[in-house]
């Protein structure tokens, strides 16, 4: 483990906290636990990082592997909300114990995402009419309806189909976080168990997309002739029709 100071949150707020934490370094302490040899994601790093001020310690994930005193920029980091619990450890040592089987905790579930995001891509992959991208940023163009758990995310340009790990808020005192694999395409988000297979759950999203796509174009279609009515009321009733 090595010791990391920094601090995230978003836009303005996060380099607020990061200020602090670099002019108050008492008031702050970080770990931070390199995980390596990911199927998907080749490196990423946990960074725990908690201010006894703030009465907080925070979980980010950042891309790549970061060193003992690398700085780190906050957009960078990527807000994981499954945080260390200590509070039940009776002395310094049975805090370490703690520490080590949370964050063992999280480091199995960065795994299992990863592995399971693989086999996503080969499923997608088989399907897609372009090849599939892997998108690293912190950073995504979508809403997902879920806590992103690691910033590493499939891109299928053709269908601006987006796919991403994420998981449930919980700390990490209560075991493995409960994960999932998030499916995004504009409007349309749907989360499925990890477990599920993947192309079972492609078709199903499918299938939800294009049901989305119906629904919309009635409702544009009931709009415009919501407004055809309106304007012919209005005395304008020598519009054209649709066909």
């Amino acid at each position: 483990m090595d010791e990391h100071e920094h601090e995230h949150g978003d836009a303005a707020g996060a380099e607020e906290l990061l200020r602090r934490a670099l002019l108050d370094p008492d008031a702050s302490a970080a770990l931070a636990l390199r995980v390596d040899g990911l199927a998907l994601s080749e490196a990423m790093t946990v960074i725990f990082h908690g201010r006894l001020d703030l009465g907080t310690v925070q979980t980010y994930v950042t891309p790549g592997q970061v060193g003992a005193g690398s700085a780190v920029a906050p957009s960078a980091l990527l807000r994981v909300p499954c945080d260390l619990d200590l509070a039940e450890a009776q002395d310094a040592a049975d805090a370490q114990d703690l520490y080590a089987e949370q964050a063992r905790a999280l480091r199995d579930a960065l795994v299992a995402a990863d592995t399971v995001l693989a086999v996503w891509k080969d499923a997608l992959a088989s399907i897609a009419d372009a090849p599939i991208g892997v998108n690293r940023a912190v950073d995504l163009p979508l809403r997902l309806p879920a806590h992103r758990l690691m910033p590493v995310a499939l891109v299928e340009p053709e269908q601006q189909l987006m796919i991403a790990p994420v998981c449930g808020a919980r700390t990490l005192a209560e075991g493995r976080p409960p994960l999932g694999i998030a499916c995004a395409q504009q409007d349309v988000a749907h989360v499925y168990p990890l477990p599920d297979d993947p192309e079972r759950c492609l078709e199903d999203f499918r299938g939800r997309a294009a049901e989305h796509a119906h629904r919309l174009a009635g409702q544009l279609e009931h709009q415009e002739q919501s407004v055809r009515r309106f304007l012919e009321i209005s005395g304008l009733d020598d519009l054209p029709q649709a066909g």
